[in-house]
């Protein structure tokens, strides 16, 4: 059975979603990351990152947001969570790419400045820069990325729930909603699934 390790709050939701979406039969542990549970010696062994989430599966353990996705897409083919055609695949994977190397990232600046800087002056500048990027890192979304009503179009695939995930922080990212309503709008529509009220039930 594939195992699931998730924090609250952090973009492990995507994860669990597809995962339900997809009718999986699944186990979860909870993380708690405040905790450091991310660095227990037990979980590191299963992910020497020190990150979720972490798919333990029978083939080995997989991890990043997009792999983790990809995979759950992959193995249960008839949920039809990605598009067969090798172009839409690609244009999947590159938009998962977007969000994983270029919204999440400018995001992690506004919290996790320690990561690239040690001067107090740089984590604070990267702090204040943060909700700019970040504003200008979905507006690409909403201006022509995001298709609708869903992101590849018509069809619901494993990129709605990475994109819900990450439209969840910006608030926290100080991000005027007013100027992404199309973002907005495909955030409240994923809300009106089970599969997703179900998750997020479990995420606090």
């Amino acid at each position: 059975m594939l195992k699931l390790f998730y924090a609250p709050g952090s973009c492990a939701l995507a994860s669990h979603i597809a995962l339900e979406e997809a009718g999986a039969a699944y186990e979860t542990v909870k993380m708690d990351l405040k905790a450091r549970d991310q660095y227990a010696p037990g979980y590191l062994a299963i992910n020497p990152k020190g990150r979720v989430p972490a798919l333990l599966t029978g083939h080995g353990v997989l991890t990043e947001t997009p792999a983790v996705l990809t995979y759950i897409a992959r193995i249960f083919p008839a949920a039809r969570l990605a598009p067969e055609d090798a172009f839409a695949y690609a244009e999947l994977q590159s938009f998962n790419a977007y969000l994983c190397s270029t919204v999440h990232v400018a995001h992690a600046h506004r919290g996790r400045g320690t990561r690239w800087a040690d001067d107090p002056a740089a984590i604070a500048e990267m702090t204040r820069k943060a909700p700019e990027a970040v504003a200008a890192a979905f507006k690409l979304v909403e201006d022509g990325m995001l298709r609708g009503p869903w992101v590849m179009g018509e069809a619901y695939t494993i990129a709605d729930p990475y994109l819900f995930t990450l439209a969840r922080w910006l608030e926290g990212d100080s991000v005027d909603l007013a100027t992404l309503p199309r973002v907005v709008e495909h955030r409240l529509r994923m809300l009106e699934r089970p599969a997703v009220r179900k998750v997020i039930a479990s995420h606090v």
